[in-house]
């Protein structure tokens, strides 16, 4: 056995790597931890019901739904749609925002041609009517009682969806995560033993408080509160947590505990994931009978046998034995067959600017050396011309010299 106020201590023992690493932070390597945890414990412990005090009455196999993957996504899915089966159909009036014989004075009379109640003497006459954007007229795109209220699940994912549910109903962890005060309850999952034939109310809260379970009806007896909003005019005026589910095999169980603040029944055969995860949350708090425990591998099914109730179902696998990639790959056992990182030397390569360097401006532009050679012709031509120029000119300014010293001499 294990005790609650150590569970998640245990998770984390069980999951834990060799080596500290950082807390997996995918929801789905958690799930994946925490179902593995609860598949660590194959035998429960069975509490007797008709005792007070915290008494034995033996032990029972855990059955194999408890192993199943917790799948909080599909779960969410299947909540979603499942909830709206039970929804009732509203819409507006068919004549709502039309009850009057507007129509639109037209054009030339400074107004705009939306439909205008008829009459005079008093303000509602003129006013625009039928639209939208109208007082008094109708809404936009009005609801109607022929929408697709209803959604089809598979039966498959209804199946897959309530494993995974009670498969978290067994991670102390996810159970105290949900809100749930199960911190005086001795082990996860709580398995009553001689509660099916309870009648009273009185006798099934002291079996509860016995068991550290009555905390959680206290949490939700003491949240009873006045509903916000209009809910409270429409026969819905108060509202309250969610408490321990009690699942049972048949007997007078359900009317002990049924009126008990924010406690369930189901019966085992009939399982319910709008109980089992209410709101789409996983880790319900579960309060089983011995007889309703025991079924669950019939009606469920084990790894290697189909469900002997539910045709052709049998429980779905975990992709991966252990989802922590970190652990595997740190592991001793991979750490000593991989052969030692290479050290590889990552050396930049140079950029080289194509505008100063010619070989990197001919890799960019193949014809870039016959633009160079024709550009350095005429340059050649450019610079000859200039320098038979220059001689011309300097010729003339030693002739230019020469004269005018000569009419100087002259003189």
């Amino acid at each position: 056995t294990m005790s609650t106020a150590s569970a998640a201590a245990y998770v984390s023992h069980v999951s834990s790597p060799p080596r500290p690493l950082p807390y997996p932070k995918d929801p789905t390597r958690l799930f994946a931890m925490a179902a593995a945890t609860a598949s660590a414990r194959p035998v429960v412990t069975v509490y007797d019901g008709t005792s007070d005090s915290s008494a034995v009455a033996g032990s029972a196999p855990l059955p194999a739904v408890f192993t199943t993957p917790i799948r909080r996504d599909v779960v969410h899915d299947v909540h979603r749609d499942l909830a709206k089966n039970a929804r009732q159909a509203f819409a507006v009036s068919k004549d709502a925002g039309h009850q009057t014989a507007a129509l639109s004075w037209g054009t030339g009379r400074a107004v705009a041609r939306i439909p205008r109640v008829p009459g005079g003497g008093t303000h509602r006459s003129g006013q625009a009517a039928f639209g939208n954007m109208c007082r008094g007229g109708h809404m936009f795109a009005p609801t109607r009682t022929w929408r697709k209220w209803h959604r089809h699940v598979n039966q498959q994912q209804r199946r897959y969806a309530t494993a995974s549910a009670l498969a978290a109903s067994a991670v102390p962890a996810l159970v105290m995560a949900r809100g749930h005060a199960i911190d005086e309850v001795d082990e996860i999952p709580l398995v009553l033993a001689n509660i099916e034939d309870a009648t009273k109310t009185a006798k099934a809260e002291a079996v509860l408080n016995a068991y550290g379970a009555g905390a959680d009806v206290d949490r939700c007896r003491d949240s009873r509160k006045v509903r916000p909003g209009k809910g409270k005019m429409r026969n819905r005026r108060y509202v309250m947590r969610t408490g321990p589910l009690v699942i049972h095999a048949g007997g007078t169980a359900p009317r002990a505990f049924r009126n008990l603040p924010g406690v369930d029944t189901a019966h085992v055969d009939r399982l319910n994931l709008l109980q089992l995860a209410p709101g789409g949350h996983l880790g319900r708090f579960i309060v089983w009978t011995q007889e309703a425990f025991n079924k669950l591998d019939d009606i469920f099914g084990t790894h290697d046998s189909k469900s002997a109730v539910k045709g052709g179902f049998q429980l779905p696998r975990a992709a991966m034995t252990n989802a922590d990639i970190g652990r595997i790959v740190n592991s001793t056992e991979v750490q000593s067959v991989v052969r030692p990182a290479k050290d590889v030397k990552k050396y930049g390569a140079h950029k080289k600017n194509p505008l100063r360097n010619k070989n990197a401006m001919a890799k960019l532009n193949p014809y870039y050396a016959v633009m160079r050679k024709t550009e350095q012709r005429v340059q050649a031509a450019k610079q000859a011309s200039r320098t038979a120029r220059n001689a011309k000119a300097a010729a003339r300014r030693s002739q230019s010299k020469a004269f005018y010293a000569k009419l100087l001499a002259d003189e």
